[in-house]
């Protein structure tokens, strides 16, 4: 059985232990978008290092519907936050693209999720920071994140854990239920990331953690996705010359 206290409390020292390593001192930063992820991260790295070492980005592109959500994880932990809207430099990149190339749907989804990386750098760097990774195991598991967008930070507390895991840790972290229970969407198409997926997280978790599935078909799409994505959580393949 899953002890969700005692692994926060493990993940909590491992942080310390990653800025005694890596930059005693420094802050953390973290992207803010009022998820579980984001939440939860903060949370963790409030408790690890105390709220005045962590820093929230809130980066909506345009209107952001759900922001609220961004303003109560910041009040709710009493950290310091900035907020950049992205969507003028999102706009001046699609529209200095040549005229003959068309950006894939996919291209463009993508963009936000890069832009937001490079802004959380440009913020860390500027604060005395280290990034903070938001993924968790069960988005890795199946590549649902963007290729040096979110997939990327210079620490990542929990990249082992299911989003099942993740929600029970917020809970013992004492975050509202509004924020650990919110429907995930990616920001991106619209959608919740289960209708983009085509499963459950709680399908996808059952079978991370026993190998159990009930549906063969959903089966399939998940080992697909997993296989298709592996280069995500790998490093850069580099060509090794025999010198």
């Amino acid at each position: 059985m899953f002890d969700a206290k005692k692994v926060k409390d493990e993940c909590v020292l491992w942080i310390r232990e990653f800025f005694e390593n890596n930059g005693p001192g420094c802050n953390a930063v973290v992207g803010i978008s009022g998820g579980k992820d984001s939440s939860v991260a903060a949370a963790l790295c409030v408790e690890a290092l105390g709220k005045d070492r962590v820093i929230g980005v809130l980066m909506p592109k345009g209107e952001q519907a759900d922001i609220d959500a961004a303003y109560m994880l910041v009040n709710h932990l009493g950290i310091k936050y900035y907020e950049i809207n992205i969507k003028e430099a999102y706009d001046s990149l699609v529209d200095a693209m040549p005229k003959e190339l068309s950006l894939t749907a996919q291209s463009v989804q993508n963009l936000p999720p890069r832009i937001r990386m490079t802004t959380l750098y440009a913020v860390s760097q500027s604060v005395n920071g280290r990034v903070v990774n938001t993924c968790n195991l069960s988005e890795d598991w199946v590549g649902y994140s963007t290729r040096y967008g979110d997939s990327v930070g210079d620490f990542s507390p929990m990249s082992n854990l299911t989003v099942t895991e993740v929600k029970e840790i917020g809970r013992v972290l004492g975050l509202p239920g509004e924020l650990v229970d919110k429907t995930p969407i990616d920001g991106l198409c619209g959608k919740s990331d289960e209708e983009n997926l085509g499963f459950t997280y709680a399908e996808l978790d059952r079978y991370i953690r026993t190998g159990e599935i009930d549906n063969p078909e959903t089966k399939a799409l998940i080992d697909k996705k997993h296989k298709a994505n592996l280069f995500k959580l790998q490093l850069m393949p580099v060509f090794k010359p025999e010198i």
